[in-house]
């Protein structure tokens, strides 16, 4: 497993050498086959629980723990960074591209702020299983390698063992790695950063100067708005979609709170520390614009005229609605299947969506079954009979297998989630997980005879809580 240094070389504020803590018992848990074929890694599990628990490390790239600021549901924290992550370099995949490769839970770094670095087990199976649903969704993700459990016990409220994630990622450079850099006045290094960003996510910015950096703000932006369309296209709510947690190259990261939704509604939350519902479904994507604007604000030491890198920054931020607007409603054509464009196509959608609110239909499966419904005689909801109408009349023969493409047929339910993390605190394995990562792999396809796997909760996950994992 051949690493490469990243980010040393930008800033010494922003990558710190920092060596993970080994752990007592390491073994091997869980394993992507899948992602491994990618890279030339070894997959003796020895060496893989050793290295990737961070027990043994290669002394011929340091590890480093890095830097970035983030805003907090909206409260700023100048000086956060990996508290329990230690970045163990890259690696090349056969296409000659490099990833991070990244531990979370291997032990406290310069960062960690009093806490002890580590990561429970649950935590950990959530990401893997969440990173990996996404994946096969089509929606861009960081990727989990490895799941190796430590024979030690995380203490958290209620204890727990303790367990470390490897992650790969194209990139760590989050919103906040350049609110770190413009809160500590380095100037060289934000410069350093952009180029860096650019060289590594958007090489066709060909522009020089400060039109340089005007274009990659407006190319985070492309980014940000495919995500959290595909986000919504899905029913995936983040949780926790604070700065730090937005990387520059339009991936998802960080899992702690995440959950998908069941009953339609854009007002749904399910993490247990947003009270105020910031970062509730429907809000995503103001969010995502308000995240933007902080990266723009990062972005004005750049610039010799702050009154005119306002004014071109600013014009770049305010076109973010109208470019999320022009996604979405795209998006809703095609999970409709509708054929061509029409004046009365946002009415259509609206009415729809107010209809599964009101009579709380399930989001996935009210799409999966108009999808089906094309092809073959699928129950629908008696609710939404006068739509149907109205629906069927704007599709075309091409419906079907457009809307096939878009509209999953299984998720990853938040109760089975958590049915297998209950089986893994409790007895150390699960006899469910295998089952759920292979339909996982194919989700826009249906398949009756995994109609246990496509239902929701009883109770609509009423009562339904997510946690930050830390």
């Amino acid at each position: 497993m051949k690493l490469h240094t990243r980010y040393t070389d930008i800033s010494d504020l922003l990558a710190i050498e920092d060596t993970p803590t080994a752990v007592s018992d390491p073994n091997l848990l869980l394993f992507n086959a899948n992602l491994v074929r990618e890279f030339d890694i070894s997959t003796d599990p020895e060496f893989l629980a050793k290295r990737l628990s961070g027990s043994e490390v290669d002394n011929a790239v340091k590890p480093v723990a890095l830097g970035y600021s983030g805003h907090q549901f909206g409260h700023f924290s100048p000086r956060l960074g990996d508290g329990r992550a230690h970045l163990l370099g890259a690696i090349e995949d056969k296409h000659g591209a490099l990833w991070d490769l990244q531990l979370k839970g291997a032990g406290a770094t310069v960062f960690s702020r009093g806490g002890d670095g580590r990561c429970a087990l649950g935590p950990a199976i959530r990401e893997y299983i969440m990173s990996e649903a996404l994946a096969a969704l089509g929606i861009a993700t960081t990727r989990c390698l490895a799941v190796v459990t430590t024979g030690e016990t995380v203490y958290r409220q209620p204890p727990r063992p303790g367990a470390v994630v490897t992650r790969v990622a194209n990139s760590h450079i989050r919103v906040g790695s350049f609110q770190y850099l413009a809160t500590q006045g380095d100037i060289e290094g934000l410069e350093k950063l952009v180029e860096y960003a650019i060289s590594c996510h958007f090489p066709d910015i060909k522009s020089e100067g400060e039109q340089r950096i005007t274009d990659f703000l407006a190319a985070v932006i492309d980014k940000q708005i495919e995500l959290v369309v595909g986000w919504m296209r899905i029913g995936f709510i983040h949780g926790v979609m604070n700065t730090d947690n937005t990387l520059i190259s339009g991936e998802t990261i960080d899992y702690g709170p995440c959950a998908m939704m069941n009953q339609f509604d854009l007002e749904t939350v399910f993490s247990s520390i947003d009270h105020q519902g910031r970062y509730a479904f429907g809000n995503q994507p103001t969010i995502a614009n308000w995240n933007c604007a902080r990266l723009a604000e990062s972005l004005l030491p750049l610039f010799k005229d702050e009154e005119r890198a306002l004014s071109e920054l600013s014009a770049v931020i305010n076109g973010f609605a109208a470019k999320f607007n022009t996604a979405f409603d795209t998006m809703w054509r095609l999970k409709l299947g509708l054929d061509g464009e029409q004046e009365g196509d946002q009415a259509l959608v609206s009415e729809l969506l107010t209809l599964m609110k009101q009579h709380k239909l399930d989001y996935t499966n009210t799409f999966n079954a108009l999808t089906e419904s094309l092809r073959t005689d699928f129950p629908l909801p008696a609710s939404l009979k006068e739509w149907l109408c109205k629906w069927r009349l704007r599709t075309s023969g091409e419906s079907y297998g457009v809307m096939r493409a878009v509209n999953p047929a299984v998720i990853p339910r938040n109760h089975n989630i958590e049915m297998i993390l209950t089986e893994y605190e409790q007895t150390g394995t699960s006899s469910s997980i295998g089952e759920l990562l292979k339909v996982l792999e194919n989700p826009y396809s249906y398949e009756e005879r995994l109609a246990a796997w496509y239902q929701p909760p009883h109770d609509g996950d009423s009562h339904y809580q997510t946690f930050c994992g830390t």
